[in-house]
């Protein structure tokens, strides 16, 4: 049965292009609030994350509410484990599927069905389901003769279209969303829609950030509200974004 959980993580991101004093004392007093610091070594951190304690189990729909900078996309990709923390711990059961970065791990001089390949792997999928849902991918995204060219030739749209496609045919047991973007014209979009409530629905767990209160009341069963890297609350969507609504009027 799918869970995660995390114990009393925190997640300091160093800046090291910060140089010079004056630019450095510069970034420290503007940020001094939103959690930027200097640590020992004199390398100007970001205390991203700080003490969270969370577990999320079968069923639960999170949304993630919070002001920007709060910490929102930085507790995903804790989640997916890009970022590992700096302190505490993450534990877990289930295939993670992050729709962060779509588009991450696409390769511009190979051709579209070579990276439904290389971006199936990168999510943790089989040869043998790559090639099965191989097809579907290819009919979904409505590429047809393009999928044969390599996607340096294809428009913005049409590598998102692409991506988008290869990233929704996963099975994922712990799905985490970050403001899917758009992804092409009405119809498109539609079918779009479509395909991601389906996934929402067959994952154990879903983490979403949005900026829609009224989209999380919708998809999400509980909320959770970060604010400067912290758990300001956490339970029952209702409960918890009237709170939020209330706060910041």
């Amino acid at each position: 049965m799918a869970f995660i959980e995390l114990n009393n993580v925190s997640l300091h991101l160093p800046i090291f292009d910060v140089q010079g004093r004056s630019l450095k004392k510069q970034v420290l007093r503007v940020g001094r609030r939103n959690r930027i610091a200097e640590d020992n070594d004199g390398v100007v951190i970001v205390r991203a994350l700080e003490h969270v304690n969370l577990r999320f189990e079968r069923g639960d729909r999170i949304g993630l509410i919070g002001p920007n900078g709060a910490g929102k996309s930085t507790l995903l990709r804790a989640l997916a484990g890009i970022y590992p923390p700096t302190a505490g711990e993450i534990t877990g059961e289930g295939r993670v599927v992050p729709l962060l970065d779509i588009s991450l791990g696409m390769d511009e001089n190979s051709t579209g069905r070579q990276n439904i390949r290389l971006r199936g792997l990168l999510l943790g999928m089989t040869d043998a389901e790559i090639r099965e849902k191989q097809e579907e991918i290819a009919e979904f995204c409505e590429l047809g003769d393009y999928l044969d060219l390599p996607i340096r030739t294809y428009s913005s749209g049409m590598k998102v279209r692409l991506a988008f496609a290869v990233s929704t045919a996963v099975d994922a047991e712990i799905l985490l969303l970050d403001e899917v973007m758009g992804v092409g014209d009405a119809s498109f979009m539609h079918k779009a829609e479509a395909r991601l409530a389906d996934l929402r629905s067959r994952a154990e767990i879903v983490v979403l950030a949005m900026h829609s209160n009224s989209e999380i009341r919708r998809v999400c069963n509980k909320a959770l509200w970060m604010e400067r890297g912290r758990v300001r609350a956490f339970g029952a969507v209702e409960d918890v974004v009237s709170q939020y609504e209330e706060a910041t009027g």
